[in-house]
């Protein structure tokens, strides 16, 4: 995203917020910025190698990279999770999305996303930022891509 530059924890929260329409806030305890997982936006977050295909199928999701730990994770609009919180995930996907290592943040957890800070340390980067005004992809949508790059038939990857 052009002009996602915000030099102060502050300034890139509301660009998050108002520009990204991504639900951001600032904890004040940690000094970072927390997404709000819930029926508008998602996340879900696997291993470096398998999200370079997923990215291949899904195309426009902003991920953020976690370095050390060799993590995607990708932003995603609608849940498919209702008011009470229940995953919209079948039972075969939670299970081909195990044996992925792949996880999905749940209605009411929070992601961290990178602050000018995190940028500068290498920490949590952006390998595709969001955009303003796009509209990201389902998480539906994200975990059909991520079982069809994980393998033919159970879903297994090819990467372990």
């Amino acid at each position: 995203m052009t002009g996602l530059l915000g030099p102060t924890l502050e300034i890139r929260c509301a660009q998050y917020a108002h520009d990204c329409r991504l639900p951001a806030s600032i904890d004040a305890s940690s000094r970072h910025i927390m997404l709000h997982i819930g029926t508008l936006c998602g996340a879900i977050t696997m291993p470096v190698e398998l999200g370079e295909r997923v990215r291949d199928r899904v195309g426009s999701a902003p991920i953020i990279e976690h370095a050390r730990a060799r993590r995607w994770t990708f932003l995603t609009g609608h849940t498919g999770y209702g008011t009470t919180g229940s995953s919209p995930l079948s039972p075969a996907d939670s299970a081909a999305l195990f044996r992925l290592y792949v996880t999905t943040a749940s209605t009411g957890s929070q992601v961290v996303l990178p602050s000018p800070e995190d940028e500068h340390t290498g920490y949590r980067t952006w390998v595709q930022p969001p955009d303003t005004g796009a509209v990201r992809p389902p998480l539906a949508a994200v975990i059909a891509a991520t079982r069809a790059a994980g393998g033919p038939g159970t879903g297994e990857s090819r990467t372990h």
